[in-house]
């Protein structure tokens, strides 16, 4: 949540799009030489079959990525309760004042937090796959071997991950994947590191993850009438997620993603399009700030909001104490241009050519169909990607309510 500023804002900057197939774009722009995008097949002495990391392998055209479609939006409310329509939905307030916000407001005494030990895996998106199964089924008959009509099924957060790994050097990762029905469904495993440092987090590290909840609070309203209310109590409990569907290359994705907020104008576009990402970052003050800024938060920011189709960026720019000072709309599309100023940064075609790569090594790996069953992906920083597979195990997270409902269905 806690993301920097340039004392150059990034809306000066001409547009260069990574358009998006079927966008709307002169269509010769989409038009990418067929590329081979098959994983590093090397076998290593004494593991298993592996996918490099190593960026120079994934610097070549950039894939076909579908321009992201809705087709549908669940909301969770205060209680984490499953609500299979938009009731969270909340609404951009564009600012008519510079910024004085407190983001520190309400820490010790409005404020609900959500308890991160619970894991809920895939859960609310199996939940509204089965409340939605018309936009998602197949159009076969309904004893169609593949009752849902994807290649994958994963939370946005999920990809966000896969396509900055070749530039990670900080965090490893795990990913499980079943296939069930022919689909992969890909869930996030916590590594040991990252619950250490859950369980440890300081009281300073704690406040400032609130801080990017109370920014939402000061731009957003709860409905395009109204104005924030930053008095109000902060709950992340409370989320509104779309769910999309695309085609990486040719591996067909189902995914949703927790959206901060849409423009309120009634003019305003369809979603995903009307959508708005809203992150705060300390001031930058100097040109080795603005360098960091640009390699490591534009790269998380960018390949956020690019997957789900979200085409802007509310950045607020904090103080160390936690009080946001300034404001800037950052173009998703225009990242691409920023980024170019810096020497040997992060390049989206990588990020995209490597996410590619990893769905067609699971693809080739993940070959036995059984909710029991669960190929476990790691990555570990400047390592390959491996995997190991694992049967009635600790790893498994298909509920059996969602098993049994599908096969329920084609009995």
């Amino acid at each position: 949540m806690d993301h920097g500023r340039s004392n150059n804002p990034p809306s000066s900057y001409k547009s260069h799009r990574l358009p998006y197939e079927g966008d709307g774009n002169d269509s010769r722009r989409n038009r990418h030489p067929k590329t081979d995008y098959q994983y590093d097949s090397r076998q290593i002495p004494g593991r298993p079959e592996c996918l490099s990391t190593r960026k120079e392998l994934y610097e070549r055209n950039f894939p076909v990525y579908k321009q992201p479609a809705e087709v549908g939006s669940f909301s969770l409310d205060s209680k984490r309760r499953f609500f299979n329509d938009s009731r969270q939905i909340r609404y951009y307030a564009k600012l008519d004042r510079r910024p004085n916000f407190d983001l520190t407001d309400g820490y010790r005494d409005r404020y609900v937090k959500r308890d991160e030990s619970v894991k809920e895996n895939l859960n609310h998106l199996l939940q509204w796959i089965l409340a939605n199964r018309a936009a998602v089924g197949s159009s076969q008959a309904a004893a169609s071997p593949c009752p849902i009509d994807t290649d994958f099924v994963t939370w946005r957060g999920h990809l966000t991950k896969l396509l900055t790994t070749p530039y990670e050097n900080r965090e490893g990762w795990l990913l499980a994947v079943t296939k069930f029905k022919g689909t992969l469904y890909v869930s996030e495993v916590e590594t040991e590191a990252a619950r250490t440092q859950r369980q440890n987090r300081t009281e300073k590290h704690k406040e400032m993850t609130y801080w990017g909840y109370k920014f939402e609070q000061y731009m957003c309203a709860d409905d395009a009438q109204s104005v924030p209310n930053p008095g109000g109590v902060v709950n992340t409990n409370e989320a509104f997620c779309a769910v999309v569907r695309t085609r990486l290359a040719d591996h067909r994705l189902l995914f949703s993603g927790e959206v901060d907020g849409r423009d309120k104008d009634p003019r305003a576009p369809p979603p995903p399009e009307c959508y708005i990402e809203l992150k705060t970052s300390a001031e930058i003050c100097t040109p080795k700030q603005r360098s960091n800024f640009h390699r490591f938060k534009l790269l998380k920011w960018w390949a956020q909001s690019f997957l789900l189709g979200v085409p802007r960026i509310i950045a607020g720019f904090r103080t160390q104490d936690g009080v946001v000072v300034d404001v800037e709309t950052i173009s998703v599309s225009e990242i691409s241009h920023i980024i170019k100023a810096e020497r040997n940064c992060w390049k989206p075609t990588v990020c995209m050519n490597f996410c590619c790569a990893f769905l067609s090594f699971v693809k080739r790996t993940v070959t036995e169909d059984d909710p029991s069953v669960v190929y476990l992906f790691s990555y570990e920083p400047y390592g390959d990607v491996t995997f190991t597979v694992h049967r009635d195990s600790q790893y498994s997270f298909l509920p059996p309510w969602y098993v049994e409902e599908l096969i329920g269905r084609q009995r």
